[in-house]
């Protein structure tokens, strides 16, 4: 197993990468710096082209890999005595990252702040035409704001950022999680009414690199970012959750989502929300895997898929090998390393366990930054369904979702032509069919066996690259049944946390309003949507 060093040469690269892209988007920015000078669509670029949403080494390598990915068991590495200690250095820079720009991420709230300045200085006229620029900024805020939610809890929030806003200095008071999660979820409602009734404009469609200007998938962005966070809630507040729901779905005019026209042969590149890389990028994240986290998931592999015959799994999953005699060896079939493994039997054996798939996530260049996909909202509609609604209709919604992330990992593998690699060509529709109607994956049993489905198939499509989701979703239902070594683990870090602990620099900087929140500051407090 590969030790977890940075590598001096890729730091090289890096640096030379990050003054490549600010120039790039200094020129877009209109000189940021300058307040009175910004440039709304330029700073909403920025907003967008977000280290922390893109498919890039820093945050898959120091962050989702290495604490959500673990927590959530969508992640392998080295089962060491700290593997579930949250590494702070990592967690105060995605935190940094939220809140300011020139680290890792674009610093979104930081950026939106300025844009909220600047707009507010506009002439009547000028707001009426860059109005739309700034109701997507206000999605693309609340969707990172609410993973820090989910992450942290009670967060600096109204008041962050108002030397930018305001030119006046002090420290942010904490918000309140449910309340952010309520303000969310009204802000939403508004902006994808908003999105649904109105039209594009040229210069929204220049500085929107996501979506392109299309009010259309924005509408279903803000509508399927809001589904999310009512299931979320789900557990603490049902009515709530199912009341809105299922308005929702039942009026699906007024409230289009990201569902892939719930059809199994979709095309994600079009359907679902996918931050592309740039044309010039040629990043890839075979750093970030090789440095840890580069095998097959035991639970994942081993319980889920192997059992069911899972038609992703020669696309998500290389059977690796050895080297014998000069000649590299093939395992003969896919299997995982048992999560049991000590660090000494992973390092002894881990070639003769499956690895991530090459062409789909190591060596991929063209691989998207994932928001929100089609088959994450039909295991929602399925939810719900199931929960408050038709067992029929859960059933159509769970077999789309199955289908749907059969045809999305295979659209990610073909993202990557040339370059040796092999694509894997999408399978059957007899072979998909086999697995959705006649396999351990089929929609049967008791209706707490077809939540467990549910929750478990929408946890293995999130995997290593939403990590972050996947363990927000198994904090919140319990499910995948995972299970996590004790043996030989730190003292007091002995299972995974319900919570990342506030950084340090945030509890020294902003210790007075830090108080109101110390005692919420433990490991294992719960978020607020935990039952």
């Amino acid at each position: 197993m590969k030790k977890l060093i940075i590598k001096t040469s890729f730091l090289l690269i890096a640096m030379t990468s990050i003054v490549g892209c600010k120039k790039e988007l200094d020129e877009k920015f209109n000189n940021q710096e300058k307040v009175l000078e910004a440039n709304v669509a330029g700073l909403f670029t920025g907003m967008l082209n977000n280290d922390r949403v893109s498919a890039k080494y820093w945050n898959v390598r120091t962050f989702l890999t290495q604490m959500p990915g673990v927590y959530a068991q969508t992640s392998y590495v080295s089962n060491g005595n700290t593997v579930y200690q949250q590494n702070e250095g990592y967690s105060q820079q995605y935190w940094d990252d939220f809140y300011s720009t020139g680290g890792n991420g674009s610093g979104p709230l930081a950026l939106f702040r300025v844009m909220e300045r600047k707009f507010n200085s506009l002439s009547a006229a000028d707001q009426a035409n860059q109005k739309v620029i700034f109701q997507a900024a206000k999605v693309v805020l609340i969707e990172q704001a609410a993973k820090m939610v989910d992450l942290w809890g009670d967060i600096p929030y109204s008041a962050a950022g108002s030397l930018t806003s305001t030119d006046v200095i002090g420290n942010p008071k904490y918000d309140e999680q449910k309340a952010l999660y309520t303000s969310f979820i009204s802000d939403l409602d508004a902006l994808g009414t908003y999105f649904n009734t109105n039209t594009t404009t040229a210069a929204f469609s220049k500085s929107d690199i996501l979506l392109k200007g299309n009010m259309n998938m924005w509408a279903r962005y803000a509508n399927s970012l809001r589904l999310r966070l009512l299931m979320r809630i789900s557990r603490t507040d049902e009515t709530t959750a199912r009341t809105t729901i299922l308005a929702m779905l039942a009026n699906q005019t007024t409230y289009p989502l990201v569902d892939g026209g719930n059809s199994g042969t979709y095309n994600p590149g079009t359907s679902d929300i996918l931050l592309q890389p740039l044309t010039n990028s040629t990043s890839d994240l075979h750093d970030a895997f090789f440095e840890g986290s580069w095998y097959a998931t035991d639970y994942a592999l081993n319980t889920v898929m192997l059992p069911a015959n899972d038609p992703r799994i020669d696309v998500i999953y290389d059977k690796f090998g050895r080297t014998v005699n000069g000649k590299f060896v093939q395992n003969t079939g896919y299997k995982a390393m048992p999560i049991t493994f000590t660090t000494a039997q992973q390092e002894a054996s881990f070639a003769d366990y499956s690895v991530l798939d090459s062409a789909t996530f190591v060596y991929n260049q063209k691989l998207p930054g994932i928001l929100i996909t089609a088959s994450e909202v039909n295991f929602i509609k399925a939810e719900a369904f199931e929960r408050w609604g038709s067992s029929t209709d859960a059933k159509t919604a769970y077999d789309n979702a199955l289908r749907q992330s059969v045809t999305f990992y295979h659209y990610l593998n073909n993202l990557n032509q040339g370059g040796g690699f092999k694509n894997v060509a999408a399978p059957a529709p007899s072979v998909v069919e086999a697995w959705v109607n006649s396999s351990t994956a089929t929609y049967a049993g008791s209706s707490a066996a077809k939540l467990a489905q549910i929750y478990t198939q929408k946890w293995l499509h999130y995997g290593v690259l939403q990590s972050t989701e996947a363990w927000s979703e198994y904090r919140r239902t319990g499910f995948p049944a995972l299970t996590f070594p004790t043996t030989g683990k730190l003292s007091g870090f002995d299972t995974p946390p319900t919570r990342l602990i506030y950084p340090a620099k945030e509890k020294t900087l902003n210790s007075e309003n830090y108080q109101a929140v110390v005692s919420k500051d433990t490991r294992k407090t719960k978020i607020f949507w935990m039952p």
